[in-house]
């Protein structure tokens, strides 16, 4: 019966912190969505839809090495990078990790499948903010784990 009564004391609060809450579920649903809005946008070259997904203050870091300061400098480069790889774009989030109720980092698999049938295995990391209501994409990271 100890034993019973000890593991209990062990796990319990193991069990409690692990859940997740209802506002992280809908908060992870809207993130999904979100994600998935840049995925379309950048494939669509929809720049209207990216800019009311991004921060004005965003920034991104390509997997080249090559930093994207502000919407616009990221805008801009985004347009120019789906003309230089044209391809499907898909995101894939295999983790969402809240810092706080206003923070999020979502980490993803980033394919681009070329006309060739080529699709670079890459990863994305974004930053997401609640900000005004709405949740945008305030930072990107992408990475090349094969170079």
């Amino acid at each position: 019966m100890k034993q019973l009564i000890l593991l209990l004391l062990v796990f319990l609060p193991v069990i409690s912190f692990a859940q997740i809450t209802e506002e992280e579920k809908e908060n992870s649903l809207k993130i999904h969505q979100l994600i998935q809005e840049y995925s379309k946008a950048r494939e669509a070259k929809d720049t209207v839809l990216l800019q009311e997904i991004l921060t004005e203050d965003m920034d991104q870091l390509v997997s080249s090495g090559t930093w994207r300061n502000g919407r616009k400098e990221a805008l801009a480069g985004m347009m120019e990078s789906s003309t230089q790889n044209p391809g499907s774009r898909t995101l894939e989030i295999e983790k969402i990790k809240f810092l706080s109720d206003e923070i999020a980092v979502v980490d993803c698999r980033y394919l681009i499948s070329n006309q060739d049938g080529v699709a670079p295995h890459l990863w994305s990391s974004f930053v997401v903010v609640y900000h005004k209501g709405k949740w945008k994409i305030s930072a990107i990271r992408n990475m090349n784990p094969g170079n």
